[in-house]
């Protein structure tokens, strides 16, 4: 079976054959750093991430680039009108916008580590690269497709006959003076800002048109030329970047460079949390960092957001998320119970065949689920298939076998990422007090008090684990 991915521009399913057998230019859409980072982004992120671990897995070497949004994105982009994202911010909190942009691109970096998100080749600011954006305004005014007017600079969309087949926004259905308000500095109330003058704009450098500031469209336009080539193989983003974004990005960068902008557009689809659209007013908004200090693991919560194929809306629950936490601890488990028969050399039955029988297998489900679209879904139930297979079998398992699985179960692992999170660190002070207070109490036949300490150690990321031997922790990274 071959790989294949629907394509948001095609509307269809089409098999993936990358531009270069060298190498497929992948380009994310990557955070505006105005604020703590929530879950509905990194579950963009995260298939970002997944993507870029299959086509590893199945042998492609990638580049990949992710964006900083440090400028130019308003609170309004679809209407053009608000204001920048990062000022706004900064006259909230009293910084200036340099100061906000790094500190949320530092909690950005830091939340990638922590929920083991491999890096990108290249995280390029929209900051560092305003007079490439300037160098590309000036080729599409030269062309016919953007004007000098009052406020900046504009694209004509109705100049770009392809404009609207990316999110089915065509000229003809977004009618003029309703969804758009008319501008007096506008040709056509449909067309976009490429360049902003603001006098009150704190971020703004000097171009031909006076100062002002990049719009949000022409930055990505820019750097994922500049990085990845005039054309891209696949270029990602959460549904909401559809329209107007990713559609002014076709236009503007078919009409400055003459040729295909990508050739794969793919699309996560919302997070819902419970049930419905997360929001602030209705109470349901959370960060990834909120609900990391709340004691969930950070395996969980990778395992939550990348469980559900991507172009499925997946609906956000702590029960999920306590569910997730179990699937990790299988993942696990197993991955302990496979290194300590080969440790020890066991002389188990001898099962060899079997396993590569079962390793063979699982390898084959998993990479035709995977090839169909990025099922990971279905990929999943695959490999807890074979989770329990093994532990089924696991008294007999022999050390040959042993590694056989084991080396199936970290391929698989390589894709899902969530294994990475089991190793241990030092106990502070205070859980190594609960633990010696769940020792007496289990000594005294208190298991009231007992189960509740072994509790409140899980809710911090402590697994408790009792045996004829005693009582061993381990602590997963967070």
């Amino acid at each position: 079976m071959s790989l294949k991915f629907y394509n948001t521009y095609s509307k269809s399913l089409e098999e993936f054959k990358p531009l270069s057998k060298d190498v497929v230019a992948i380009y994310n859409c990557g955070p505006t750093v105005y604020d703590h980072p929530h879950i509905g982004n990194f579950r963009s992120f995260l298939f970002a991430d997944v993507l870029k671990r299959y086509l590893e897995f199945k042998g492609y070497k990638t580049r990949q680039i992710m964006n900083i949004t440090d400028v130019g994105h308003l609170t309004m982009d679809d209407v053009e009108q608000g204001e920048d994202k990062l000022e706004a911010a900064a006259r909230k909190q009293k910084l200036d916008p340099w100061a906000i942009a790094k500190m949320y691109s530092d909690e950005f970096f830091e939340l990638l580590t922590v929920l083991n998100v491999k890096k990108a080749d290249l995280y390029p600011r929209a900051t560092d690269h305003v007079q490439e954006m300037i160098k590309a305004i000036e080729k599409l005014i030269e062309k016919g497709y953007a004007y000098v007017s009052g406020e900046g600079v504009y694209y004509r969309i109705r100049k770009f006959k392809d404009y609207g087949k990316l999110s089915g926004n065509t000229p003809e259905s977004l009618v003029a003076g309703k969804r758009i308000p008319k501008n007096p500095n506008k040709e056509d109330p449909l067309d976009f800002a490429l360049w902003k003058l603001d006098p009150k704009h704190i971020m703004k450098w000097p171009s031909p048109w006076g100062e002002g500031f990049p719009g949000w469209h022409i930055e990505c336009s820019v750097m994922s030329v500049k990085y990845l080539g005039e054309t891209l193989d696949i270029h990602t983003g959460g549904e909401d970047n559809i329209f107007p974004h990713h559609e002014s990005e076709i236009a503007q960068s078919e009409s400055c460079n003459g040729k295909q902008f990508v050739r794969y557009w793919m699309h996560a689809r919302h997070l819902l949390v419970g049930g419905s659209k997360m929001s602030k007013s209705a109470g349901n908004f959370y960060t990834v960092k909120q609900i990391l200090n709340q004691g969930y693991r950070p395996q969980a919560l990778r395992f939550l957001l990348l469980s559900a194929h991507y172009r499925s809306n997946l609906n956000f629950t702590f029960d999920g998320l306590e569910s997730s936490g179990s699937a990790v601890d299988k993942l696990v488990n197993l991955k302990d119970s496979l290194e300590g028969i080969i440790s020890k050399k066991s002389k188990g039955g001898d099962a060899n065949q079997q396993a590569i029988s079962l390793s063979n297998s699982v390898l084959v489900k998993f990479e035709e689920s995977m090839d169909d679209d990025l099922n990971i879904a279905k990929a999943l139930g695959y490999v807890f298939d074979f989770v329990g297979e093994v532990n089924r079998n696991i008294s007999s398992i022999g050390s040959d076998s042993a590694s056989k699985l084991l080396e199936t179960l970290l391929k698989l692992d390589s894709v899902i990422g969530c294994i990475y999170g089991d190793k241990t660190i030092e106990l502070t002070p205070e859980q190594e007090r609960l633990i010696r207070d769940r020792e007496d109490a289990r000594k005294k036949g208190d298991f009231s008090a007992s189960d509740k300490i072994r509790d409140e150690l899980k809710r911090q990321g402590i697994q408790l684990i009792d045996s004829k031997d005693g009582t061993k922790w381990k602590k997963s990274l967070c």
